[in-house]
């Protein structure tokens, strides 16, 4: 089993993808709309699986829970990334706004908090090494 998707609600799908695309740097990876349903929007990083659906808040569907209804009620999605510090300036220049003016640091790795312009919870993580990886895994 595998994740495939995780859903974020928006208010306007449209500047939503400008968002996601122009300034998170991802993909648009499906748009199309069925007859009688709202429009199924998503977007991913290249090379992976797992994508992002832009739901309509307010959207009607059956299936849908009430957090589907109105944008930034989700819960936090973690985006890895490789130097934390690096992501953060270069999504900073895009226009992304974060929680904090620099990255944190934790035991854990270094992180960022940031929201989309619908107030949905992001966080870019850089882990940290495993323990020993510094001096390649060697005991004293």
């Amino acid at each position: 089993m595998k994740v495939t998707h995780v859903t974020v609600v928006v208010k306007d799908q449209d500047k939503a993808l400008e968002f996601y695309t122009q300034k998170m740097g991802f993909a648009k990876k499906a748009d199309y709309t069925q007859p009688g349903h709202p429009r199924y929007l998503t977007v991913g990083a290249d090379g992976q699986d797992l994508e992002i659906v832009l739901w309509p808040a307010g959207a009607e569907e059956a299936r849908m829970p009430a957090s589907h209804k109105q944008p930034g009620n989700g819960t936090r999605t973690v985006l890895q990334v490789e130097d934390c510090r690096r992501t953060f300036a270069a999504l900073q220049k895009r226009g992304v706004h974060f929680k904090d003016p620099a990255p944190y640091e934790a035991a854990w790795g270094i992180a960022a908090d940031l929201t989309d312009p619908d107030g949905n919870p992001f966080t870019i993580f850089q882990p940290a090494p495993p323990p020993g990886a510094a001096d390649g895994g060697k005991k004293s």
